[in-house]
């Protein structure tokens, strides 16, 4: 309910100053109090999967359904947010009600499917550890370095790039949002499908190179050619096998540094791997905003006006804003994953020895 209200709550004016000091109060205050809550949701939803199975092959099956529901809730916003967004000088009541109707539906949704969570209880006698020795040793395990790197790069993008096609489709009329939409999403599926076959033959490493490779190239290729519609669509279907990629593959990467700690522990700290992975991945939505509106400020695009109002030189800021940053860190993991040492035949019957451990 909490979550729920401070949802809310963000997108109505506390006060009656509207200068830019008591805007800023408010909105810190509010993103502190909503990724406190959300954090604490999310990170026991996010080590589920890995308490529910432990060989990839039954996790991937688990995040199939995790993306098939992901994309739902990604693919609302791009479609609603460019047509219920006010535009500058525009009344915000009517983008306030749907926020606040769309508020409502989350807490019903997060509240009833409380009752169908079925824990396995499990009392273990471990020996507790200090939680700055616990984040410690969560940083000599290199596979957890390298996977953060990936786990930064991915929600970096996923929100630079959401911020970003509410400017671009303003500035690109020529590019019709069904079409590139369309794209996206048989990339996804397509991504879905290449990866989910084919991640028992190649491995997650290889499957998560290839990712970063075909997202960067699609990334690059729109920053100079986005405003060209044949292009336009190749890079969209890029983008989708890109965040289905990351999405999908991500999280198994996840759960192999977890297995990988507790096969050197003998510990299972999926709990902690989270709330470390939150405390790296949140300065990531916040650098990824502020980023995209820095760089576009720097091409000389206006606020005061309509998107479709600006210059050529500012439209092209948008795309710079929007690709360049991912492509620079797609690129960046890419070489990274030459250090992720979880991978081949020996990690493979670790693997399974952690598998049959669990059964037992």
């Amino acid at each position: 309910m909490f979550y729920a209200l401070v949802f809310i709550s963000t997108w109505y004016r506390w006060t009656p100053d509207s200068g830019n000091t008591a805007l800023f109060i408010q909105m810190l205050a509010t993103l502190f109090l909503f990724d406190t809550l959300y954090t604490a949701i999310a990170t026991s939803l996010y080590v589920m999967p890995y308490t529910m199975a432990v060989s990839n092959k039954a996790r991937s099956n688990i995040f199939i359904w995790k993306i098939f529901f992901s994309l739902i809730s990604l693919g609302i916003p791009l479609v609603l947010l460019p047509n219920i967004k006010p535009a500058p000088g525009e009344s915000p009541k009517q983008f306030q009600l749907i926020m606040t109707v769309l508020g409502i539906v989350i807490f019903a949704v997060i509240f009833a499917s409380t009752f169908f969570y079925k824990e396995k209880v499990q009392s273990e006698n471990e020996e507790t550890q200090n939680i700055f020795k616990s984040v410690v040793s969560c940083f000599k395990n290199r596979s957890f370095v390298v996977f953060e790197v990936l786990s930064f790069t991915v929600i970096f993008i996923q929100n630079i790039l959401m911020q970003g096609v509410l400017y671009y489709f303003d500035a690109y009329e020529n590019v019709k949002m069904p079409f590139a939409y369309g794209a996206l999403g048989v990339g996804a599926v397509f991504g879905v499908v290449l990866f989910a076959k084919n991640t028992g033959k190649w491995g997650v490493k290889k499957c998560t190179l290839l990712m970063c490779i075909i997202f960067a190239v699609g990334a690059t290729v729109m920053v100079f050619f986005g405003s060209l519609l044949p292009v336009a669509l190749v890079c969209f279907f890029t983008a989708g096998m890109g965040f289905a990629g990351g999405m999908y593959l991500i999280p198994l990467m996840n759960g192999d540094v977890i297995d990988y700690d507790e096969s050197v522990t003998g510990v299972r700290r999926e709990g902690m791997y989270a709330g470390v992975n939150s405390l790296i991945t949140k300065p990531a939505l916040s650098l990824a905003n502020a980023a995209f509106l820095m760089i576009i400020g720097w091409f000389g695009y206006d606020f005061d006006k309509k998107t479709a109002l600006q210059t050529a030189f500012a439209k092209q800021g948008i795309l710079v804003a929007w690709m360049a940053i991912p492509a620079i860190l797609l690129v960046i993991c890419a070489f990274s994953l030459k250090y992720y040492p979880l991978s081949g035949e020996k990690w493979d019957e670790t693997k399974k020895m952690l598998e049959e451990k669990h059964r037992k």
